[in-house]
């Protein structure tokens, strides 16, 4: 008898379902051309060329990204739409009232997904009334005076005027959406959930100590690593860009070490660095050609023996004025409590956190979750038959991520749209971003091998993770290293049950198909990379599977869910500098002395993309209410095989576990970086298997199975 949930590898598929399965296959299997309804389900490949809509003018021209070594970048699904008038190589996009984006039929939202995602969206299409919010907004006031007027956003917000004006929004925006945005109150337009970082103290997220605790607790804590050498060097090639070796010097730093030289702090690992110099600095000039005007930065601190971080210094950078080829012109800030100074470091700190935000949006979530993921989900589609034992496994991991991708394209990372709005690389975000993939290694996406890399860790062969971390106290990666182990030890288990010998492995063509079309098509610009698995080993599979699962779900979950608790408040989190760090002798200077908060809300994030930008990222840090997390599942009779039913029982158990170490962790007062300044307990990572409760909304934890939003 064939069971509907019996898993099956392609030499042991019962004669009967032989054929249906290779057919299925065929169907779900693109040709890469023809038209594509939204009834079919077919998975095929295309570069991101559906950004742009150059038949409105070059300003909204962009340039394909994937496809070439100059703007490498993982494939999409193809949507099949016919190219625009003015070039053959952009494909044509929908009206942006229009969410019908072709994903397959089997990657679309749930009714109830795509309600929640409906009440909620007005925030990711607000561009439809762009003119008439900017115009609600000069009727009020043109800049927060003070960091009073970005409370009021969450404590009082401003009324929805009467008249003309309310009834055109009312008119523009759909009824759900005009109705999430009012908040049920009928005129208070845009009031706002407080944000977690401002709940028990208004003013701590401006101290040096949160500062540097957000590095790593924060929304963006997968870049800081550690400082082995000084001053910091750049690997930007010095033919093109001159000498951009860092202008920190021993004066900076050598007087807040604790008594420690610069050599002693190296050697005791003491050191460390967020580092966004490279990445920015070719794009700078360009930037700040438009409203944005922005530096690359790089940050030092220093490990304290309490376990937190203190920041060092700051320098910020820009091309050097007779060209990018004579290095950078940079200056260097540090730490002062008092008078001015201290108003300027404060300054300082926003322009680290706007391109902190800027990098954290483009690509610790974006780029190295969300599109990275696609091609795996399309390559299984294609290859491997849903009675297939690794597609089982993998399933879960994929659900609605197409259709969050598709939609993410069609509102938000498209020419004009709100990400460009509202993040400072503007017009050159994807482009920028693509530069960065050609460094994506797919196996340095494993946590243990991450923290390696970025040198915030050793190995250690008496660890239980086989390494030892060296920021003891850094939640995200002590948090992480239990929820990788659970899940490496659950996709261990599953797969040695299938495969009992490597032989197996070499020997699945629909395995092997699977890898080839992730390799070759879906990251297709880095196919000749060495680093790729061979897939010829339990051990590739294993690791890769593992790092595929963790992506989809725990690293989504730590970039993303953590974006309103922390950058709700823009003031900690701004997205976009409009102007340079003051100059002594000038007017902004002396502004600085006299109205420091005025001052600082004039160099960061405006009040309308402030709105924008918070309104986004309240949708992105929400639930939905029928989220399915790690460790759960919606079919209790996903597999037949009872052993797997049991190794995904101890899985769940084990996250159970994790959730108590979790729990004791934040209420050791020793641990000072699971609460910090603010009071805002670590719990991105708390995986929420005990929660049943359906609920939804900004709770600022659990590990949803997939990218869903």
């Amino acid at each position: 008898m064939v069971l509907a949930s019996q898993a099956y590898l392609p030499c042991e598929t019962p004669e009967p379902l032989r054929k249906f399965r290779e057919e299925e296959l065929a169907t779900l299997r693109g040709k890469g051309a023809g038209k594509l309804n939204e009834w079919d389900r077919v998975y095929d490949y295309a570069c991101y060329n559906d950004l742009g809509t150059p038949d409105s003018g070059p300003h909204y021209a962009r340039p394909v990204v994937g496809g070439s070594q100059k703007f490498p970048y993982p494939r999409r699904g193809r949507t099949s739409r016919p190219h625009t008038r003015t070039d053959t190589k952009t494909e044509s996009r929908l009206h942006l009232l229009n969410l019908n984006v072709y994903v397959p039929r089997d990657e679309q939202f749930g009714h109830v997904k795509f309600s929640d995602f409906l009440a909620y969206s007005l925030k990711s299409i607000s561009q439809v009334v762009l003119p008439e919010l900017r115009s609600l907004c000069d009727k009020t006031i043109n800049e927060f005076d003070t960091f009073q007027d970005v409370l009021d956003i969450f404590e009082g917000s401003f009324k929805l005027p009467s008249g003309p004006l309310q009834s055109t929004i009312r008119d523009l925006i759909p009824y759900e959406i005009f109705r999430e945005l009012v908040r049920n109150d009928g005129e208070r337009f845009l009031r706002f959930p407080v944000p977690d970082v401002i709940k028990a103290s208004k003013t701590a997220w401006r101290t040096d100590e949160e500062f540097g605790r957000e590095m790593i607790a924060g929304v963006n804590p997968v870049i800081i690593r550690r400082l082995q050498e000084f001053p910091p060097a750049s690997k930007l090639d010095p033919s093109v860009y001159g000498d951009h070796t860092s202008s920190i010097q021993a004066k900076h730093i050598e007087n807040s070490l604790d008594g420690l030289t610069i050599d002693e702090a190296l050697e005791r690992d003491k050191l460390y660095i967020l580092d966004h110099h490279d990445t920015l600095m070719p794009y700078i000039s360009r930037i700040n050609s438009t409203n944005t005007k922005t530096y690359a930065t790089r940050t030092v601190l220093f490990l304290k023996d309490d376990g937190t971080l203190k920041p060092l210094a700051i320098e910020l950078s820009l091309p050097h004025p007779q060209g990018e080829q004579h290095g950078a012109v940079s200056k260097v800030f540090t730490p002062s409590q008092e008078g001015i100074a201290a108003k300027v470091w404060q300054l300082a700190k926003a322009y680290a956190a706007v391109n902190d935000s800027g990098y954290h949006q483009l690509v610790s979530h974006w780029l190295y979750t969300h599109a990275v993921i696609e091609p795996f989900i399309i390559a299984t589609n294609r290859h491997m038959s849903i009675i297939h034992p690794i597609h089982k496994l993998l399933k879960p991991h994929f659900k609605d991520t197409m259709h969050i991708n598709a939609l993410a394209r069609h509102t938000l990372i498209n020419a004009g749209g709100v990400l460009e709005k509202t993040v400072f690389p503007g017009k050159f975000a994807l482009e920028m971003s693509a530069v960065v993939y050609k460094n994506w290694v797919f196996t340095e996406q494993a946590l243990p091998a991450n923290l390696l890399k970025r040198g915030v860790a050793v190995p250690d062969s008496n660890s239980p993770h086989g390494l030892k971390l060296l920021i003891e106290d850094y939640p995200f990666a002590v948090d992480g290293l239990e929820i990788w182990d659970a899940i490496e030890t659950w996709v261990s288990e599953y797969c040695n049950f299938y495969y009992t010998s490597d032989d197996m492995i070499e020997n699945d063509y629909e395995l092997q198909l699977w890898w080839k079309d992730v390799r070759n098509e879906g990251h297709g610009d880095l196919k000749d990379r060495s680093w790729w698995p061979e897939m010829k080993t339990k051990i590739e599979l294993i690791q890769s599977c593992t790092i595929i699962i963790w992506v989809a779900s725990a690293l989504h979950a730590a970039v993303n869910f953590g974006q309103y608790p922390y950058a709700g408040y823009l003031p900690n989190r701004p997205t976009v500098s409009r102007r340079f760090m003051p100059e002594p002798g000038t007017p902004e200077y002396e502004e600085l002395g006299t109205d420091p908060e005025l001052a600082f809300l004039k160099t960061i994030t405006a009040q309308f993309q402030t709105l924008l930008g918070v309104s986004l990222i309240e949708v992105l840090s929400r639930h939905s209410t029928e989220e399915v997390y790690l460790g759960q599942t919606v079919d209790p009779d996903w597999t037949a095989d009872p052993e797997p039913l049991a190794a995904f029982e101890r899985f769940s158990q084990k996250l159970l576990e994790i959730e108590n170490n979790i729990m004791k962790r934040n209420k050791d007062p020793s641990l000072k970086n699971r609460n910090g300044p603010v009071n805002l307990p670590y719990t991105l990572l708390f995986p929420n298997t005990s929660d049943y409760s359906r609920e939804g909304g900004l709770t600022g934890k659990g590990i949803p199975n997939s990218i869903s939003i």
